[in-house]
């Protein structure tokens, strides 16, 4: 795992939304693990107040060392 998402998981599990908030891109693109998706920093920061996923992404990528893109693990039945 990126130590830039490695830093948000932590702090999205700490709930440090001062930390989290400059390793997010601006216009970064969350998309949930039902394939919801949620475009903006801001945003995401108010999804995760409310709920936060349950593993590291399954995917991601970076711009300019923030993240960009961010795509929650799907729950397997």
């Amino acid at each position: 795992m990126d130590s830039v998402v490695r830093a948000a998981w932590t702090a999205i599990d700490q709930r440090d939304w001062d930390t989290l908030k400059p390793l997010l891109h601006p216009y970064l693109h969350w998309t949930g693990q039902y394939g919801q998706a949620v475009r903006g920093r801001t945003k995401v920061l108010a999804r995760l107040a409310l709920t936060q996923p349950t593993e590291p992404p399954s995917d991601h990528e970076l711009r300019d060392g923030q993240i960009y893109r961010w795509v929650e693990s799907h729950w397997s039945s």
